[in-house]
């Protein structure tokens, strides 16, 4: 089947990507590896020892950097519904974090541990109905602040993608009631017209 004018224009544009060509070379799995990594590198969330969760992580580019980051002293999980290769130090389950079932399976393997770091890059699969996919994108981050609000440390950090739009503004003020301090990042490897914002929360309001 032919490619249309913006399959091949995306295609152009990922090739020639900066952080795209800088991953390949320095070894990550995805350009995004570039978002957390910049944001770490300001607010210091990656902490030896910490049980991290990493939800939406395939193809595992928040994993690698948070594993290289601990040097092998801290746990991490990470779940998504597609496939993700191994990774040292990391511990892969694989499902839709939207179903029960997966979610206890989680749970299970926390063996009653706090987590230190919750990270949720979940997206949805675009429809290109932007009310649906807005609204799709806010219940993920909506789950991800559930699951963080039941098992993070008193001073354990959320950092959760949103998307600017319908439903922002009741996430945030969310976000505000669940954390003592929650402030908005929009690193440098996100793309200017991409809608995604990162929220991160600190210590739990008790």
């Amino acid at each position: 089947m032919k490619r249309s004018r913006s399959s091949n224009a995306w295609l152009r544009e990922h090739v020639s990507d900066s952080y795209v060509q800088r991953a390949r070379a320095e070894g990550y799995r995805s350009r995004a590896a570039y978002k957390l990594l910049q944001i770490d590198d300001r607010e210091h969330l990656i902490r030896p020892g910490d049980l991290v969760v990493d939800l939406g992580a395939s193809p595992g580019g928040w994993s690698q950097v948070v594993a290289k980051r601990q040097q092998g002293r801290g746990r991490v999980i990470a779940v998504d519904i597609l496939v993700m290769e191994p990774l040292p130090g990391v511990l892969f389950l694989p499902g839709d974090f939207r179903q029960q079932a997966v979610l206890d399976r989680l749970q299970g393997l926390l063996q009653q541990q706090k987590v230190g770091l919750v990270l949720s890059d979940m997206s949805p699969n675009i429809s290109g109905i932007s009310l649906c996919d807005q609204a799709q994108g806010m219940h993920l981050a909506e789950l991800a602040l559930d699951f963080a609000r039941q098992w993070l440390q008193p001073d354990g950090c959320l950092l959760v993608k949103a998307f600017q739009g319908f439903g922002f503004a009741d996430f945030l003020a969310q976000m505000r009631q669940t954390f003592r301090q929650v402030v908005l990042r929009k690193p440098d490897a996100s793309r200017d017209r991409s809608p995604e914002v990162y929220l991160l929360g600190r210590s739990l309001r008790t």
